[in-house]
């Protein structure tokens, strides 16, 4: 007797919204699924054109996690492949390790497919580098706290904003004015840079530039409170410095260095160094 099929669960991470942003990764374990459970408020419908006929479609907004898993139960009984979608990518708030933690006894096959994160596809649409050269070389990824999931100790936005680097906000429209205040008291000038995005990649997209001094204001005239995200930092504006990577004095593997160009640089570096 043939040994029963081994069930499959492919968690995918469907984008910020855009279905043209799936990668063909993704769109590969939505056409091989059996049974495709995917987020309707937070992912378009547009991705499940890749979903094969007769497919059976859930949609998670009216799932609990019980529910879900459930699901993952009958795959592993009957062999099933599942497609589980999540907007953005399934490393940040898409509630994924949970459900892989409740499957590891399943006996199922697991994939996680990982997709554009709507701070990525933020900096694209704002046409924005978020790490400049002598401006900033990180990038923060946080939310405020006092949301519906606590926020450790040591993370909270004042916190992270000390850093003075590219700081990325989810989660936060709601609360604006605190956003502002722990933005100020990190150490932040009120003059700063933002850009506000609204439903990125989606027809009703709507992205603004702004300062922290004006944030809390436009948010409230545009009525945000959700599917919003914030990047804030001096690296929004700043222009005029280049990486060493182009550099003709710089070399690599694949191209030697201009040995003129190559002093100057090394002067430079000399010149910028504490003594």
């Amino acid at each position: 007797m043939a040994d029963a099929p081994t069930g499959r669960l492919t968690v995918v991470g469907a984008g910020p919204g855009a279905a043209d942003l799936l990668t063909f990764r993704a769109a590969r374990a939505i056409a091989e699924a059996d049974v495709v459970i995917w987020a309707a408020s937070l992912v378009q419908a547009e991705v499940l054109d890749h979903a094969r006929e007769g497919a059976e479609i859930l949609d998670s907004a009216a799932m609990s996690l019980e529910d879900v898993v459930s699901v993952y139960e009958r795959a592993a009984r009957e062999g099933l492949k599942v497609a589980r979608i999540h907007s953005g990518d399934p490393a940040l708030w898409g509630g994924t390790q949970e459900q892989l933690d409740r499957v590891a006894g399943l006996g199922l096959e697991v994939e996680v497919i990982p997709g554009v994160s709507s701070f990525s596809a933020v900096a694209a649409i704002a046409q924005r580098e978020l790490t400049i050269p002598e401006i900033a070389q990180s990038v923060i990824l946080t939310r405020l706290g006092g949301g519906k999931t606590p926020m450790p100790p040591g993370e909270e936005v004042r916190e992270f904003a000390r850093h003075g680097t590219t700081m990325a906000i989810f989660l936060s429209a709601a609360r604006s004015g605190q956003l502002v205040e722990e933005l100020l008291e990190g150490g932040y000038p009120t003059s700063t840079p933002v850009v506000i995005a609204y439903q990125a990649t989606w027809p009703e997209e709507l992205v603004l530039r702004c300062t922290i001094e004006t944030l809390e204001e436009t948010v409230k005239e545009h009525k945000l409170w959700k599917h919003t995200l914030f990047l804030v930092g001096p690296a929004l504006s700043a222009s005029g410095t280049r990486s060493h990577l182009y550099h003709p004095g710089h070399f690599h593997g694949f191209r030697r260095a201009d040995p003129v160009a190559r002093r100057a640089l090394k002067a430079e570096k000399a010149e910028r160094t504490p003594s």
